[in-house]
């Protein structure tokens, strides 16, 4: 039979239910599946390395669809070659065309935009929010690399998904790191979701670009199947040498490929029904007969399988004590000096992990040197995990989503501020599942110097709305970690890696005490009671817990006994809060060095499920900072002083 008519018949297959599906639903993208179905078809059917039995394979080839909105196209193919479904833990199941009229349903694996955890392992991360993909699929080659494994990953693209600015980010990381094992394919089918791509996103500029970044790239009828397979064959080929040029794939195509009633602009995220789909289906038809005369009998194709995967090691989460890791370092004479900076801390235990634990990486966006990711990849035997992303931190939030698909536990640090420009990044790894840990360092207003163009202040408010909400695993969507000191730092950094979900923890820039030892266990929802009083309780975090201790010392001077605690994690243990909230007279007084909506509002939530009559004053960030020589100097401009904090305090009390 003809390769080429039984390509054309199973991607005529794939379209048309994807226009089923999709009016059933009553809602998708059925054209822009259409403009894919031919590619979708020579990879599923052909060109990959996989198994529909196991579709998750560690050793298997990848497909990320950037293009989240064309997953019909996916589904269809799926549904036709009985593709393994079902939620992590549960019972897996073959895939059905039946099971396409349930595409977007509230119990349905089919979500309205890829998303492995709702039971479609067949993709490693959650897409549909535009110009993710490609920095995924750059993360699991990165990974198949670093674990030597000869793992190909195909990435479809659409057109007018291209502007966005990570789309650039991943292509200069894929050439950066020479990974020649993924393929950026660029669906060019001309149209958006208003009207026209721009002429900067056309198959000829896109070809130029990526030329001129360094690809070597095939422009191609994204309708012909020899065209697409001889494509997918040369970048096996130069797969296979991690020295070779990383290729890319510019595919001209059609949106509504086959029905011409519906190509044009007007039928973006709009399936036809009625007699709009009775006609593009009698125009598919009649393409089929066109294409396929010389096929005869079923359409038969062999899908290669993925090599057998080796047993991974595990490793172990529990770091050595900090001053035996310091001593290993030749870093002692720190440690004698009683004060060290959590990043410092930080650096500290992400090379002692390395050494116990092959599964983590570290990427870090050009700040190593101030985020002490450095002191990881400065050790010969863990450089080759260490990633440097350089100045795009939604790429490496992205990357490290793809290396966590590939069983990798991946900690991306910059400055906090800067993850504020990947906030939507990292709501799609908590999104699709991802075990990615987040550090910012120079963390609060405390930095000083620097100013407010480089202070984190709502990061805190951010992050805490995913820990008032539950995961696919029934966990909070992210756990916030502030350490006060390099014990807690260091400490934390290992609790991160031995829990399986998103984290983001803050470092501070400034040298800090000691105020733990090595016999403080910390633990995620935790808190410290570090004084303990009656009349009033002070919840700190971070640096603000130094100005804690401070506080409670002048309080005792004023006759004021006040208990500490040491709020390091955001959920935290609520039923224990309120016992020591009771126990002193049920004042509370929140101090952290960012904007509201963070600690102060996580208790002022606690207190109020609680229902008992407790008074809570918040003290957070109430203006614009600038720039200032000292920590003490912003706190102080802030109304965060330990002396402004008493005023506070004696007035809650009305002492004065």
């Amino acid at each position: 039979m003809s390769y080429e008519a039984a390509v054309h018949a199973q991607a005529i297959e794939i379209d048309r239910l994807a226009l089923d599906m999709c009016a059933t639903a009553g809602s998708g993208h059925p054209t822009s599946a259409m403009s894919i179905g031919h590619i979708v078809t020579v990879l599923m059917f052909s060109s990959m390395r996989w198994s529909p039995d196991y579709p998750a394979y560690p050793t298997s080839d990848r497909l990320v669809l950037s293009e989240g909105h064309a997953v019909p196209a996916v589904y269809a193919a799926a549904a036709r070659l009985g593709v393994m479904v079902g939620k992590p833990g549960e019972e897996m199941r073959r895939l059905t065309t039946d099971d396409l009229a349930t595409l977007r349903e509230a119990d349905s694996v089919l979500d309205g935009h890829p998303n492995p955890m709702e039971g479609f392992p067949f993709f490693d991360a959650a897409t549909g929010s535009l110009g993710q993909g490609l920095s995924v699929a750059a993360g699991v080659a990165k990974a198949a690399r670093i674990e030597g494994v000869d793992r190909r990953v195909f990435c479809i693209i659409g057109d007018g998904e291209s502007r966005e600015g990570q789309i650039a980010e991943a292509l200069d990381f894929i050439m950066d790191h020479q990974l020649s094992n993924v393929l950026p394919i660029f669906n060019c089918n001309e149209y958006g979701q208003a009207g026209r791509v721009s002429e900067q996103q056309s198959a000829e500029r896109m070809a130029a670009k990526l030329e001129a970044a360094g690809f070597a790239v095939d422009v191609i009828d994204g309708h012909a199947p020899d065209q697409i397979k001889a494509a997918f064959d040369a970048f096996a080929e130069a797969s296979a040498d991690e020295q070779n040029q990383p290729r890319a794939l510019v595919a001209k195509t059609v949106k509504g490929w086959g029905c011409e009633s519906l190509q044009g602009g007007g039928w973006h995220g709009k399936p036809p029904t009625g007699e709009a789909l009775e006609r593009a289906l009698v125009e598919l038809d009649q393409r089929r007969v066109e294409l396929t005369s010389a096929l005869s009998g079923a359409d038969q194709f062999t899908i290669e399988p993925p090599v057998e995967a080796t047993a991974r090691e595990e490793g172990s989460t529990e770091l050595p004590s900090l001053p035996i890791a310091m001593k290993s370092m030749d870093m002692e004479s720190l440690l004698h000096t009683g004060r060290l900076a959590t990043r410092k801390a930080y650096g500290i235990a992400l090379r002692a992990l390395g050494n116990i634990n092959q599964n983590a990486v570290v990427l870090d966006a050009d700040v190593s040197n101030s985020t002490f990711a450095e002191t990881f990849a400065k050790d010969a035997d863990l450089t080759p995990r260490f990633v440097e992303c350089k100045i795009g931190e939604q790429n490496m939030v992205s990357v490290g989503a793809g290396m966590s698909a590939a069983g990798m536990i991946p900690f991306c640090s910059t400055f906090s501020k800067f993850f504020t420009r990947a906030y939507d990044q990292i709501e799609m790894a908590i999104v699709s599942g991802a075990n990615v840990k987040f550090v910012g360092s120079h963390s609060g207003i405390t930095l000083a110097a620097d100013g407010p163009s480089q202070m984190s202040l709502p990061d805190v408010s951010w992050f805490r709305s995913f820990t008032t909400m539950k995961d696919h695993r029934g966990n909070p969507g992210c756990y916030i970690l502030q350490p006060a000191d390099a014990y807690a730092a260091y400490a934390l950094t290992g609790v991160m890696a031995d829990y399986e979900g998103v984290c983001y923890m803050r470092t501070l820039r400034a040298e800090t005490e000691f105020l733990y030892s090595d016999d403080q266990v910390f633990n995620l929802g935790g808190f410290e009671t570090l004084n303990e009083g009656r009349d009033i309780v002070l919840c700190a975090c971070g640096y603000m817990v130094h100005v804690g201790n401070q506080v409670v010392e002048l309080l005792d001077k004023a006759g004021v006994s006040a208990t500490l605690l040491d709020m390091y994690s955001l959920p935290f243990d609520t039923d224990k809060l309120m016992d020591v909230v009771a126990q002193n007279g049920g004042y509370v007084i929140s101090m952290e060095d960012n904007y509201g909506g963070g600690l102060g509002s996580a208790i002022a939530d606690a207190l109020a499920e609680s229902g008992d009559g407790f008074t809570l004053e918040q003290l957070h960030v109430t203006r614009m900072p600038k720039s200032a020589k000292t920590p003490e100097e912003v706190l102080k401009m802030c109304g965060l002083d330990a002396e402004s904090i008493v005023a506070h305090v004696m007035k809650l009390l009305e002492v004065v």
